[in-house]
């Protein structure tokens, strides 16, 4: 049995796009730019928020991106347990592990600040061993450090640690940190993207991870 789940969080524990959406078009509008619907930003989330504000501006300059991140945290940082909730099956899986004593943990490329803020407010009533964002200094998913770091704080064997993740770039960063992966369809890429990245499993529900441990029991 695995001795350590490490979760990403936008798209794989918590539905998180109605609120980044709204803040990034706050952002957008009090600088005068165009608008995006809010289904658009699911492909625009997952390398950071800077990076965020870069897709939903392509043209700005770097002075009109700090302000536009600027703007984006004045807003997200008030408004980001507005509408995000855990997906249907988180919770349920969570208590399971939990019970089993497999220890969970999240690595997110959202900054850390929010990461936190975001984890306490929506699952208060589970104890993750590390909950790391985006920090100055350490490279953005998919390089690897963010996994050294919790595996740093929660000292494990690799082969016991599995990544859990939405995206291409979480797949990666499994593979960079050389620990098993897990694709979740339910988040906001396809899971053509993540079999093109190779996903060591794919599920269409969280039940099927605790599937996928018993198999591997």
């Amino acid at each position: 049995m695995k001795k350590l789940l490490i979760f990403d969080l936008d798209g794989t524990l918590l539905n998180t796009i109605t609120d980044l959406g709204k803040a990034c078009n706050y952002a957008l509008g009090k600088m005068g730019f165009a608008t995006h619907p809010i289904q658009a930003y699911a492909y625009m989330v997952g390398n950071g928020v800077r990076n965020l504000m870069k897709k939903a501006q392509q043209d700005a300059d770097e002075e009109t991106i700090d302000k536009l991140l600027e703007y984006f945290k004045e807003y997200y940082n008030d408004h980001c347990l507005d509408t995000t909730k855990p997906y249907p099956g988180i919770t349920e899986l969570l208590d399971n592990l939990v019970k089993n004593d497999i220890a969970i943990a999240v690595a997110s490329n959202k900054y850390q600040e929010a990461t936190e803020k975001i984890i306490a407010g929506a699952l208060p009533q589970f104890n993750f061993v590390a909950v790391e964002g985006q920090i100055e200094g350490r490279n953005r998913k998919p390089d690897p450090s963010i996994i050294f770091s919790v595996l740093e704080k929660f000292p494990v064997a690799k082969k016991d640690v599995i990544y859990i993740g939405d995206s291409g770039v979480d797949i990666e960063c499994a593979k960079r940190a050389c620990v098993e992966s897990i694709g979740v369809t339910w988040g906001f890429r396809s899971i053509a993207e993540l079999r093109k990245a190779n996903a060591d499993v794919i599920v269409t529900h969280p039940a099927e991870i605790l599937d996928h441990l018993n198999d591997e029991f």
